[in-house]
């Protein structure tokens, strides 16, 4: 069966923290959800989506100092949304038209859910690679030292 709206395929909840949280704060709240992705949110507004990769890359690698950088300044900005009753199709559609792997999911001004590559993956294919892939425990596969094999 596959599913046809972006509320059977998203996941529910939302972690977001305020635009002046600093990298440090994200990272912990990442760590403690084991997730790799945070909304960034002004009260309700979801001004942009945080990743872990975003805080390496974007502030880490600069030598920035994660203590004193804001989520806000090295989160992707101004996000494509979608709303609970898109067509999975339109979610496909967007993450395709703007090279992004998840996209905030929001009902009435309100983010209820994010919807990533892996949920449409496990919704339209479970047997592929991706949604296996994406069913995983995080630290399943690793060695005996917490890092992954390559």
């Amino acid at each position: 069966m596959t599913a046809d709206f972006v509320k059977d395929v998203m996941t529910p909840g939302v972690v977001a923290v305020r635009p002046d949280a600093s990298l440090v704060e994200a990272a912990q709240l990442m760590r403690a959800q084991n997730i790799g992705d945070v909304l960034v949110a002004d009260g309700q507004h979801v001004v942009g989506v945080l990743t872990d990769r975003d805080i390496t890359v974007r502030a880490v690698a600069d030598g920035a100092d994660p203590l004193t950088v804001s989520a806000q300044a090295v989160c992707t900005p101004d996000p494509v949304l979608v709303a609970p009753d898109d067509p999975v199709s339109a979610a496909v559609a967007l993450m395709r038209a703007h090279a992004v792997r998840r996209l905030p999911v929001v009902e009435d001004g309100l983010p209820v859910g994010v919807v990533s590559l892996g949920d449409l993956a496990e919704a339209q294919d479970p047997d592929s690679t991706l949604a296996d892939i994406s069913r995983a425990e995080p630290g399943e596969e690793r060695g005996g030292d917490g890092r992954e094999f390559l």
